[in-house]
């Protein structure tokens, strides 16, 4: 009998990565075997398989049977090669014809009756089988929507066949084939999505302009204020003004939500797609694999999830000392990367980091006569965050309680008027340089930031005062050209340095 030979992927990071599956059908003593790295799930697609075949008006072959996964040192994971052993074993032994797997790959999980589920990371399996010249790709029904986002987004064309049920197998390499057909992506809403508004946020106009250039130049933000005064309700309401996913941003945030198993996001495989950015914000006992990704093999952590979104990272303080410094390397290159002994994966990670936290432990601050805390307890407090994490984030303020009558008062502007001003400069910055300040390199921003003479005395002047490192001045200066862009200027003025230094000096007076 034939050697049947099946394109499949395993999902290492975000990324798919090529697979063969080889199922040979022998004579010899009745047996199944499954070798190339695999873990306990793909050990386990044995009785899978088993089940699922003669429950679908197939013969399982008495005979020794071995399915070898290749590369061999390639560690494989997931129930996502069920319907590829499957399939091989019927062609190997002459119940499905050989041309039925011609140019064709399969991703999906079978039930022991034989219907077929959804696996994680249909995307990136339907982008890698296009990029290898693959026909036609064959998923579950429910994973469809997802195997059809590449080609909707002008990517690899790769003809999609969704299947029910293992013996719908029969109609591969027919003209009757059923075939899902690539949908748009509708336009992002974040606002719409999160049911949230900016106005919402009242008695704190300097809050509010923080996130303004937070939005058009993607900085990072970190907030110190007392409980209620304000923090959380700003991060959440910061996706409604940020501006809308590029379809290059959109395909990569589909792509992480796809290998993350979070496919919730296409309706099911019904209606059209939506992308918009993510919000992600984990509780501050996350360990740092959780949070930045790890284990074996590598799975993304929080700030892969949040990728062009927010991260948003309530009570700092109170994260571990270990998670906190795992996110330097994400804030500096916008990637981790997790190397393990057979390989290194690089996972993406450029996302606006909002952190909050309060002054001192009892949270209302040394200043305020209900602060019970010692000047001891609240300099240990503060100390949790390293001044090398503190360094790398570009804007720093310090609110307070908004009074009752600002409370009380008119709602602000809304998400929707806020935005237009980001998108222009967001349009301005991409349109001088290719990229949002806050990814100015050091030659860049020479090129890209123009100072007057006044802003550069006042640079000199802040720079000295506030004691800034050479990373902090860089930052004073991407923050500054997002205030000029916010502003429609070229040259970056003295109050727009003046104004970045504010933001720089954790003081919202």
């Amino acid at each position: 009998m034939p050697i049947a030979r099946i394109q499949t992927f395993t999902l290492l990071g975000v990324d798919a990565f090529d697979v063969t599956i080889e199922v040979d059908v022998a004579q010899g003593l009745p047996s199944f075997s499954v070798v190339g790295l695999p873990d306990a799930a793909v050990r386990e697609s044995r009785e899978r398989v088993r089940s699922a075949v003669k429950n679908s008006d197939f013969d399982f072959p008495d005979r020794r049977i071995v399915a070898s996964l290749a590369p061999a040192d390639l560690r494989k994971a997931g129930p996502g090669f069920d319907l590829g052993i499957a399939a091989g074993l019927l062609v190997s032994s002459g119940q499905l014809p050989e041309d039925a797997l011609r140019s064709c790959a399969m991703a999906a999980e079978l039930a022991l009756d034989g219907s077929v589920r959804a696996v994680p990371g249909a995307i990136a399996m339907a982008e890698r089988a296009g990029e290898l010249g693959i026909e036609k790709i064959v998923v579950a029904r429910d994973s469809a929507a997802e195997a059809a986002m590449p080609a909707a987004l002008g990517a690899h064309r790769c003809k999609v066949v969704p299947l029910d049920h293992l013996r719908d197998l029969t109609y591969l390499g027919t003209t009757g084939e059923p075939c899902h057909s690539p949908q748009d992506l509708e336009p992002d809403d974040s606002a719409l999505m999160l049911g949230v508004d900016l106005e919402e946020l009242r008695g704190q106009p300097t809050l509010r302009r923080a996130l303004e250039a937070v939005a058009a130049g993607a900085h990072g933000m970190l907030i110190l204020g007392p409980p209620g005064a304000g923090k959380s309700l700003a991060a959440r309401r910061l996706p409604t003004i940020m501006p809308p996913l590029e379809d290059p941003e959109a395909m990569e945030v589909l792509r992480i939500a796809s290998a993350c198993g979070q496919n919730g996001w296409h309706g099911r495989g019904r209606g059209p797609h939506r992308a918009h950015r993510p919000f992600r914000a984990p509780h501050h006992t996350i360990s740092p694999a959780g949070l930045v990704g790890g284990g074996t093999p590598p799975r993304p952590g929080e700030v892969t999830l949040a990728h062009r979104g927010v991260l948003f990272l309530d009570e700092l303080g109170e994260f571990s000392r270990n998670s906190l410094e795992a996110l330097r390397q994400p804030l500096e290159d916008g990637e981790v990367t997790i190397s393990r002994v057979r390989h290194s994966v690089r996972l993406p990670s450029r996302f606006v980091l909002i952190a909050a936290s309060n002054p001192c432990p009892c949270g209302h601050g040394e200043d305020s006569p209900k602060c019970n805390c010692s000047a001891l307890a609240a300099q240990r407090y503060r100390n949790r965050i390293s001044g090398a994490l503190a360094d790398r984030i570009d804007i720093s303020l310090s609110i307070e309680q908004p009074s009752s009558e600002a409370l009380a008062g008119e709602p602000g502007e809304p998400s929707a008027v806020v935005r237009e001003r980001v998108v222009r400069a967001r349009q301005a910055a991409m349109a001088r340089q290719g990229c949002a300040n806050a990814d100015l390199g050091p030659a860049a921003l020479r090129l890209h930031v123009p100072l007057s003479k006044e802003a550069r005395r006042e640079l000199t002047s802040g720079h000295t005062k506030l004691g800034l490192s050479g990373r902090g001045h860089d930052r004073v200066r991407r923050v500054a050209r997002t205030l000029a862009d916010l502003g429609g200027r070229e040259e970056v003025s003295a109050e727009d340095i003046d104004g970045a230094l504010a933001f720089r000096r954790r003081s919202a007076k």
